[in-house]
């Protein structure tokens, strides 16, 4: 086996650190329900609770593009936009930045909606706390990012593993409820 190089173990510690943050939203949402919601709500409140929190990642995704735009705009060299253009170290930086937040604001906003509907009424807590947990872990990412993967690993990873976790659980419990 080979030994993992600095950069892997940086990676590593920080994908750890995040999956460790993951964790404790999840179960923290799930046993203390901190935003008190009953264990009886409808679909439509349900619906509301992702509606609410999905506006945080997309927040984030407004900034990512936000940051490129205005860089497109001051920067005469990458104002045409990337399809024109080589696009500079900058632009080429905010547009991995702005495509990682769009991926990971799809497959969030797909999460909140699936755990709002599969989860029980009492763990939607977990929704509004994924869903600050992702602004938190981009901010990271986004200040990181040029540090290299060990130093963004960790904000990738506060926002990458609630939504995870939430999807997978999600989709185990809808499969649950189909065969049990």
């Amino acid at each position: 086996m080979t030994s993992l190089s600095e950069k892997q173990r940086g990676v590593l510690h920080g994908m750890a650190l995040g999956m460790t943050g993951a964790l404790a939203v999840v179960g923290l949402g799930v046993w203390l329900n901190p935003f008190g919601y009953a264990h009886t709500l409808s679909l439509p409140t349900r619906l509301g609770v992702a509606a609410r929190a999905i506006a945080l990642p997309a927040a984030c995704l407004m900034l990512a593009i936000g940051r490129l735009a205005a860089h497109r705009f001051r920067t005469p060299g990458d104002i045409d936009g990337s399809g024109l253009t080589q696009g500079s170290e900058r632009a080429n930086l905010l547009q991995a930045l702005l495509q990682n937040t769009l991926e990971q604001t799809v497959l969030a906003s797909a999460a909140y909606v699936a755990w709002a509907v599969a989860a029980p009424a009492s763990w939607l807590s977990v929704v509004p706390l994924a869903a600050l947990t992702f602004v938190g872990g981009r901010l990271l990412f986004f200040a990181r990012y040029r540090h290299g993967a060990g130093a963004r690993a960790f904000g990738f990873a506060l926002t990458f593993y609630p939504t995870a976790l939430m999807l997978l659980t999600s989709l185990l419990t809808m499969i649950w409820n189909l065969v049990a």
